[in-house]
């Protein structure tokens, strides 16, 4: 079987409830965030993933991804690896889009990026040596990082330009799945919060 990749968003963080573009800044989790971590570690662990014995785990460095990670169940099993951090804001790091409109009403990361940042270019680079590591794998990989990210990864598995990740929400302690569909590269889950209201 072609293998899957597994995507973790970590939990609610101080900043991501407020809406502020978090990216190289170390976060902490919130109580809620661990919260969430707890119920999405459970549902890993019961049928039908059952733990993903047989799947290599990855994380971002970055302290909430990681505590995500740890709280899930998964920290002795999880490598660290940089490609995975989220999006360097650069000089809107801390800052709300509505914060950013207020001088550039018409604004969109995905189509205008930031300033003293990653690019569009980089940040597509990324998710890209994520896709090509899992595809060249022969197992499932389950990885904890961050919605920009994460989404980044979503389009270039499909092949889409990164653009396309304006066009999915992606909250935290989500589950996503990226597999295969008649060979092809599919979505087969999607930002799925199931277990945090179960």
């Amino acid at each position: 079987m072609a293998p899957r990749i597994l995507l973790a968003r970590h939990g609610q963080t101080q900043w991501s409830l407020s809406g502020k573009h978090t990216g190289r800044t170390d976060i902490p989790l919130l109580d809620e965030g661990r919260r969430g971590a707890k119920l999405l570690g459970e549902r890993l662990y019961r049928s039908p993933l059952d733990g993903l014995p047989g799947a290599e785990v990855l994380t971002s460095p970055l302290a909430r991804a990681r505590e995500t990670c740890e709280i899930v169940g998964f920290g002795d099993r999880a490598t660290p690896w940089d490609a995975l951090m989220e999006w360097d804001y650069g000089a809107y790091e801390g800052l709300t889009p509505d914060e950013i409109r207020a001088d550039r009403p018409d604004w969109l990361i995905w189509r205008d990026g930031v300033p003293e940042g990653e690019t569009l270019a980089e940040v597509s680079a990324r998710a890209d040596e994520v896709v090509e590591r899992v595809r060249a794998g022969e197992r499932d990989v389950l990885v904890f990082a961050h919605g920009h990210i994460l989404r980044s990864i979503g389009a270039r598995w499909l092949g889409l330009d990164i653009d396309f990740a304006a066009r999915v929400r992606l909250n935290p302690t989500s589950l996503s799945v990226l597999g295969w569909a008649y060979g092809e590269p599919a979505i087969e889950t999607w930002n799925d919060c199931g277990h945090l209201t179960s």
